[in-house]
């Protein structure tokens, strides 16, 4: 199965209490599919997996399979801090029926290339998954994956592509520069999909998707059909909106959009909270500007 087109790193909703709104969730997949967009990954930075524990892994992953139907490809984050661990998440996500697993390199302890390397093959070998490596600094303490540990992961069959939340452009060149044609690189950081898309990444992992799916995928649908000023003017009306997330720890700014737009799907897991009321008028101005009220 060939990974492309943008697929939102779907936030999670919670109910009051913190607990796992599951009606809300189904809800919110149905959402996103009828905007258009080209598959749904559970359990990513944004779904706050980090505060879940594996039972409620599981369970997300499972309502996401059942309720998505092979309509597009479903993808989960099984990301851990140790190799075992991630092979365990990832054999459960199997399980349940993805269609590939994304993993995040580790966010605690900081390995080298060689271990990261390591870590990512042995992975791989737990499974006959499609597997997209995750290379996130921001979240990781620094941590990246080299272009060069990239192309050699690469080489490996059931790992297929890259997410790259680098906010690097340059990085994404260098990994398209080191991987062979039929690698998928993803854009991760929501400013730069159109310049990804130009330098040959096959779509994005954009976090505002949950926000506004529609303007998403049409940055990428106009691209794909020829219409660069058409996908350049989406992608300029995205970017207010994608700035405004700073206005909260994450994902409060993308929860707390979407309870402006009428579309809410609960608060963040404590200690995360949502945007304070001080800067709801910039978060609504970029709103706005990204044509949504």
């Amino acid at each position: 199965m060939k990974f492309h087109g943008i697929i939102p790193p779907l936030a999670t909703p919670f109910k009051d209490n913190e607990d796992l709104d599951i009606e809300r969730l189904k809800w919110f997949i149905e959402h996103q599919i009828a905007a258009g967009v080209h598959g749904i990954f559970v359990l990513g930075t944004n779904s706050e997996f980090y505060a879940m524990d594996e039972a409620e892994k599981q369970q997300v992953i499972a309502v996401a399979v059942e309720q998505v139907r092979k309509r597009v490809p479903v993808f989960a984050g099984t990301g851990a801090e140790t190799t075992r661990e991630a092979e365990r998440l990832t054999k459960m996500a199997q399980k349940e029926g993805v269609d590939g697993v994304s993993v995040i390199t580790p966010y605690f302890i900081l390995p080298n290339q060689n271990e990261i390397h390591d870590h990512y093959k042995r992975i791989a070998e737990s499974t006959s998954l499609p597997l997209l490596l995750y290379s996130n600094p921001v979240t990781c303490g620094g941590l990246k994956i080299d272009p060069d540990t990239c192309a050699r992961l690469a080489k490996i069959k059931n790992i297929v592509g890259i997410k790259d939340s680098s906010g690097d452009l340059q990085t994404t060149i260098e990994i398209l520069r080191a991987v062979p044609s039929d690698f998928v690189v993803l854009q991760g950081r929501d400013t730069l999909i159109f310049s990804a898309l130009q330098m040959g990444a096959r779509g994005a992992v954009p976090a505002t998707c949950n926000i506004a799916p529609k303007l998403l995928v049409e940055i990428y649908e106009k691209f794909q059909k020829g219409d660069i000023e058409g996908s350049k003017a989406a992608q300029a009306k995205l970017h207010p909106l994608r700035m405004a997330l700073t206005l909260g720890t994450a994902p409060g700014g993308v929860k707390s959009a979407l309870r402006e737009l009428g579309l809410s799907i609960g608060p963040c897991r404590s200690p995360v909270t949502l945007v304070g009321p001080d800067k709801i008028p910039k978060l609504k101005e970029a709103l706005a500007a990204a044509g949504l009220v």
